[in-house]
């Protein structure tokens, strides 16, 4: 912003303050409803008329309401993510490789296969995938939902991945093989490491794909041994029929956001050299 007048920073800064508090807001009121009593959340206010934790010892404490059905799911949620992020960010290296270096047939018709596939909705392949998994022994399962999420992360990972090792000079792959590296350590010692950034942004976007999806968390789970978080939400009762557990589910939301908060703000610089360095061109 060094070339802007005064009266352009503050604009700036005021836009940037109204973006700010318009994305923060639906979170600070989940938070503060997770905060309320049963009956404050009648009251119709923004902060708690009486602060308690009881919704967090719901979903967290032994013996909670929601404790049966929370953790068993956030732990699914966990190994799920991470082994779905891990193999698809390994694959997707691959992939990406061999498309930004090698001239082959077809080429373009996988990146474009690629993009299709991340833009199709999901909810239209649930039920022959739902049927599909039921026949072979992997609904309910760890690897029905790790199967599905490689739909969702291999292709936004194989295009950004992509892009970066565009980036990279050809030649020093090439100086490596002189220097009498094989292909695969050139690419393991020499490629790789300078991809770092782009790696790891694309695991990072692969992580928040797959910690977030529901829908196939609620339609090929239907216990506690795979279910994930985002499908757990959907089953949470209050004490009594009447009863909405909306504190209950807001302490859960705020919760698994947690991980993601903490994600970006340990890892943003990071997240923001990945996407900078994969939109400028070479």
């Amino acid at each position: 912003m060094g070339g802007l007048t005064a009266k352009q920073k503050l604009a700036w800064v005021l836009i940037a303050a109204a973006v700010l508090l318009w994305s923060l807001a639906p979170v600070a009121s989940i938070l503060m409803t997770s905060l309320k009593t049963q009956a404050g959340l009648f009251e119709g206010t923004f902060l708690p008329p009486e602060w308690t934790l009881e919704n967090y010892t719901a979903i967290l404490a032994p013996g909670g309401s929601a404790q049966d059905l929370f953790l068993p799911a956030l732990r699914n949620s966990i190994g799920i993510t991470v082994i779905a992020t891990v193999v698809a960010v390994v694959l997707s290296t691959f992939a990406a490789y061999a498309i930004a270096r090698l001239d082959f047939t077809g080429k373009r018709l996988i990146l474009t296969t690629a993009l299709a596939v991340s833009v199709f909705p999901v909810i239209s392949i649930v039920t022959p995938l739902f049927n599909l998994w039921r026949s072979i022994g992997l609904y309910d399962t760890w690897l029905g939902l790790i199967i599905p999420y490689l739909s969702l992360t291999l292709p936004i990972s194989i295009w950004t991945l992509a892009a970066f090792f565009r980036q990279i000079p050809w030649e020093l792959e090439q100086a490596a093989q002189v220097d009498g590296a094989t292909t695969w350590q050139a690419f393991r010692k020499a490629v790789v490491p300078l991809a770092a950034p782009g790696v790891f942004t694309t695991a990072i976007i692969a992580f928040f794909i797959a910690w977030n999806d529901f829908v196939y968390g609620i339609s090929l789970t239907s216990t506690s041994a795979a279910r994930p978080v985002p499908a757990a939400l959907a089953f949470f009762t209050g004490a009594s029929q009447f009863e909405e557990p909306t504190g209950a589910i807001s302490a859960a939301a705020v919760v698994v956001t947690v991980p993601v908060v903490v994600i970006v703000l340990l890892f943003q610089r990071r997240i923001v050299s990945g996407l900078t360095q994969g939109a400028v061109k070479g």
